[in-house]
């Protein structure tokens, strides 16, 4: 089971991605850079937040300052900028040494203080983003220090360069709450990191107790068939040394029976096994989902044991629910959630189990069913169900429904 760390997720047939692209334009939070693309979309969505930079732009643009502080300013300007870029390219390299992650912040404060002093207190919002930077840069509880210590700064520097108390008050308390609020943010962050190693875990510890159980199930069946074997192959050897052939054959047709028997055990063994699970397929969709950036919305009852629901029709929904993920994951374009139910239908010849798969991305066009959801059909036929596809509610995005039928209870009839 492989990691859901990187954005960039190799699917089952060896592709690069959901779309067969080498990289993909979006990352989702917190998920490291693997690519240049990766790293030139982070550095754009970044760049919107200098838009806020209007008021020093401003500043320089009025003609009350003389032209080589102008000069100065745009320079000291471009630097703070260039270093408020370079921190999103330090932070997903930590190789880097910890003085060299520094530096940048460091600039950024005093590019701050001094463009505040000099030039009025228009410069005053560059100690917002010295805030967030120092929240995000700044390791663990550094980063809580370094926006109360930054918003000290300027407190210190709006006071001492006698600023209105107004601006004072309107670009204090942005430095204040976007720190905290980044500080947040990297803690969202961290905590969906954790959830997806616990996802990727459950799902690899799925797996291993489905290994587990075939470990078992063939030594119970082997070892009592083969210990059966060796002891009729011991007693066919003496029959026969005792020349009572007749009584040797019989013990050569029991071993034969047995040897079958045993065939067909272990073939019933291991197709068990082979045969998927709602729960495996369930934490694997999850994977699946999370590296597309598409959110899941799962019925908790898939992963409880249906009264009713046999291990073919089961396995079979699970085929269901592995082959509508991989349908929206490759094809669902714009697709950003998925939801999933599992419920019961009556229809006129009994109850049925209903798996639902519906996404809200494009939906299904013109284009025909493709071999995957052909031979879909035909297992649910094959276990006396049905499959129905088709374009999800208000037209938008695309709906499964997989129906199998459920077992009679104990009484032996439905309710």
């Amino acid at each position: 089971m492989q990691s859901t760390a990187p954005a960039r997720h190799p699917d089952q047939n060896g592709e690069d991605g959901p779309d067969g692209m080498e990289g993909r334009w979006t990352t989702y939070p917190g998920a490291p850079v693997d690519t240049r693309r990766q790293l030139l979309a982070k550095l754009a969505w970044t760049s919107i937040w200098a838009l806020y930079l209007a008021y020093p732009v401003q500043d320089l643009t009025t003609g009350q300052h003389t032209p080589a502080a102008s000069a100065a300013g745009g320079v000291a300007l471009v630097v703070f900028l260039a270093c408020y870029l370079s921190l999103i390219v330090i932070r997903n390299h930590p190789g880097l040494r910890r003085a060299k992650r520094y530096l940048p912040l460091a600039a950024m404060a005093v590019i701050a203080v001094a463009t505040s002093y000099t030039l009025g207190e228009s410069w005053l919002t560059l100690f917002t983003y010295t805030s967030v930077c120092a929240s995000v840069i700044l390791p663990g509880r550094l980063g809580l220090v370094g926006v109360l210590a930054t918003t000290g700064l300027f407190a210190v520097v709006g006071l001492t360069s006698r600023a209105d108390a107004e601006i004072l008050v309107s670009i204090g308390l942005p430095c204040l709450m976007a720190g905290l609020a980044m500080l947040a943010m990297q803690r969202l962050v961290s905590t969906m990191r954790e959830l997806r190693e616990a996802r990727a875990a459950v799902a690899h510890l799925a797996a291993s107790e489905e290994r587990l159980r075939l470990a078992r199930d063939l030594h119970d069946l082997l070892g009592h068939s083969l210990s059966l074997i060796a002891i009729k192959s011991e007693l066919t050897g003496r029959l026969m040394d005792a020349g009572k052939a007749d009584a040797a054959r019989a013990q050569v047709g029991d071993i034969e029976q047995v040897a079958r028997q045993s065939l067909a055990d272990v073939r019933s063994a291991v197709s068990g096994f082979r045969r998927p699970t709602l729960p495996v397929e369930l934490a694997a969709a999850r994977t699946a989902l999370a590296a597309s950036q598409i959110a899941l919305d799962a019925d908790p009852r898939l992963a409880e044991e249906r009264p009713g629901l046999g291990a073919e029709e089961s396995g079979v929904l699970a085929w269901a629910l592995r082959e509508a993920v991989t349908n929206v994951v490759r094809h669902g374009s714009g697709a950003t959630r998925c939801t999933v139910q599992l419920d019961e239908t009556w229809e006129e010849d009994g109850r049925y189990a209903v798996l639902e798969v519906v996404d809200n991305g494009a939906g299904p066009g013109k284009s025909g069913a493709g071999n995957g959801l052909s031979g879909l059909g035909e297992r649910l036929e094959q276990a006396g169900g049905r499959l129905e596809t088709g374009p999800a509610e208000r037209g938008r995005g695309f709906r499964l429904r997989a129906l199998v039928p459920l077992r009679p209870g104990p009484s032996g009839g439905g309710e």
